[in-house]
């Protein structure tokens, strides 16, 4: 899942590189939201293994 965020900041860098502002805004954006999801998402799971391991 991190990938996508990966990817899609090289696509801003590349289009702020060849002058394309939109897509650098939108790319940009799109990887800062898949970031924050994913580190939630990562957050969540540390969470439940935590419990699952106090339980057993």
């Amino acid at each position: 899942m991190f990938r996508w965020s990966i990817r899609f900041i090289v696509i801003a860098i590349l289009a702020g590189v060849l002058g394309y502002g939109e897509i650098l805004g939108k790319a940009a954006t799109w990887a800062k939201i898949l970031s924050i999801i994913f580190t939630v998402l990562f957050m969540l799971t540390l969470i439940k293994n935590s419990f699952k391991k106090i339980e057993k």
